[in-house]
């Protein structure tokens, strides 16, 4: 694709986005799985219904702009979910496992904070006032769901301390 202004840069982050957030939905129940504090596989539950409205959000967003949403892969997220998976295949204990979770799952808050941030500051300088709505809801699930992952980790963070 190429790039010959700011519209064409957004499209393309776009796209980087919902790739991203595609990963995501398959990387959720990995989690949940692996999670023992009953909190934290809700947490990671609810967040991947949330994901799947925020990729029908893009969706929206794509339509708006007479652009498809494929032809894209996030390579940032698929290595921050490959770190995370790394995380998942070693031996500890449940209460350090599920800290060590909360901290990959924290990074790809960070990252999409990022990201969501960026585009729409793009979209509101393009006047994509529609756009730019969308992606504020989504900049603030993003950010609630950070907060909510701090949260947790002051208990559990203070468990695997305990740990062993």
């Amino acid at each position: 694709m190429e790039m010959e202004n700011l519209k064409d840069l957004l499209v393309d982050e776009l796209k980087d986005l919902y790739s991203a957030e595609n990963q995501i939905t398959k990387a959720l129940p990995k989690m949940a799985k692996a999670a023992s504090s009953p909190e934290l596989k809700q947490g990671f539950e609810d967040h991947l219904k949330q994901t799947k409205d925020q990729i029908a959000r893009l969706e929206q967003i794509f339509k708006e702009l007479e652009e498809s949403p494929k032809g894209k892969k996030c390579h940032g997220m698929e290595g921050l979910l490959e770190e995370g998976k790394e995380l998942m295949s070693e031996d500890a204990e449940p209460e350090v496992m599920d800290a060590g979770l909360i901290s990959a799952a924290q990074r790809v808050e960070h990252y999409e904070i990022a990201a969501y941030g960026t585009v729409r500051t793009y979209a509101r300088l393009l006047g994509m006032s529609k756009v730019v709505k969308l992606l504020e809801v989504t900049l603030r699930e993003e950010k609630e769901t950070d907060e909510k992952l701090s949260g947790l980790a002051e208990e559990i963070n203070v468990e695997a301390e305990k740990a062993a």
